[in-house]
């Protein structure tokens, strides 16, 4: 073969692997996607993200909570960091200060809302204290959002020490909005002596709900949201001692709440596909949680856990959990005083506190769910900027 054949084959190779490439760049959108480089993180949520709006308005949480990885609580109900945690860290962001922290606080690179206890829709009762809800439910993080990005803006106008503090105007357009609530919607649900069915048949309006405010925040600018699915609520502890009777699976897992959990992300993962429809503009995930969460009651041995049933951190009773007993606090028994501390192994245990999970659980979670394999439309954390096309 001469020299001017090589020379041909060449090109015609070049020319067919360029090809392949224009071809899959537009067969596939997320082999031609960049990287997304989101500047700052805004979270509405639950106890699941909260870092530190409880611990800010009511009552502050104990050693060990936090220990792990803080070595001092620090207004998260774990033994360390949560998922929302290792997603600002992937994105090399500072932790997410929480609105209501008023001490020490940065909110240059975004702010966390969510909040320990909160729900979706009007909660009842409304006394932390007393073993109710947040009063911070969706719609007042929603308004607290709202205010934060106006007054955000006029201390920055404004100059002075505060400013640097602020997010940039444009990083409300270009941040990542991450979404983590409905867990205690639910739980609110089995423990007003509802019926599965009843508290069932409340879904499809906490769903629409829910997609009221996502909307509100696409209306405001944003365009880029993370939506968790709720876990499997009928493998914690609360919810196995709260209802002993209730039906297991194999997991031993209270099944018909599980099964109301997953008709929940069911509701939920439509109403997301609803969003993609009607804002084509934005990029709305929906995450799987719960797929990945019960891999872990399911097959712990698999993940390197052992126990998942069984609070770490709590005291009493068959899975080591009382609502009288609560992780950090001080019970007396035998006329004797002790704070309800925690196993000694955290880093291989699920269930810290009987209603959240430990760090090493959460670290699993977001290893598996950042992948985009758990994700529809099944791209990357670090690629979320995308829409679905």
């Amino acid at each position: 073969m001469g020299f001017a054949s090589i020379n041909v084959s060449v090109i015609t190779l070049g020319y067919f692997l360029m090809l392949f490439v224009t071809l899959t760049s537009i067969l596939n959108p997320i082999f031609a996607s960049r990287i997304c480089e989101f500047p700052a993180i805004f979270n509405l949520g639950d106890s699941n993200s909260d870092t530190g709006t409880h611990s800010a308005a009511f009552t502050a949480l104990n050693s060990p909570n936090g220990d792990t990885y803080f070595h001092m609580p620090a207004g998260r109900f774990s033994d360390g960091r949560l998922i929302i945690d290792f997603i600002a860290k992937s994105f090399n962001l500072p932790y997410l200060s929480a609105y209501l922290n008023s001490l020490g606080a940065s909110y240059t690179n975004g702010a966390n809302f969510a909040s320990a206890g909160a729900t979706i829709r009007l909660p009842s009762p409304i006394i932390p204290a007393s073993g109710g809800y947040s009063p911070f439910y969706l719609d007042v993080q929603y308004q607290q959002f709202m205010q934060f990005k106006d007054r955000s803006q006029i201390i920055r106008k404004q100059g002075g020490k505060f400013a640097k503090l602020m997010p940039k105007e444009d990083y409300f357009r270009k941040a990542l909005y991450t979404f983590d609530i409905g867990h205690n919607d639910l739980g609110a649900g089995f423990f007003s002596n509802m019926s599965i069915e009843e508290v069932k048949a409340t879904v499809p309006d906490i769903v629409s709900r829910f997609s009221i405010y996502v909307k509100n925040i696409y209306e405001v600018g944003g365009r880029s949201f993370w939506i968790h699915s709720t876990g499997p609520i009928g493998c914690l502890a609360y919810i196995l001692t709260g209802f002993p009777s209730a039906e297991k699976d194999s997991a031993g897992c209270a099944k018909q709440h599980n099964e109301v959990a997953r008709y929940f992300n069911y509701k939920l993962k439509e109403a997301v596909f609803q969003l993609r429809k009607d804002f084509p503009s934005a990029a709305f995930t929906y995450v799987d949680v719960y797929s990945v969460k019960y891999s872990l009651f399911s097959e712990p041995k698999k993940y390197g856990f052992e126990l998942p049933l069984i609070t770490c951190c709590g005291y009493g009773g068959k899975y080591n959990y009382s609502d009288a007993a609560r992780c950090g606090e001080t019970i007396t028994v035998n006329n004797t005083k002790m704070v309800v501390g925690s196993c000694d192994n955290p880093s291989v245990r699920v269930d810290w506190d009987g209603v959240h999970y430990t760090e090493a659980a959460n670290k699993f979670v977001f290893d598996r769910i950042s992948t985009g394999a758990f994700s529809d439309p099944p791209i990357p954390l670090n690629m979320a900027c995308h829409r679905n096309v």
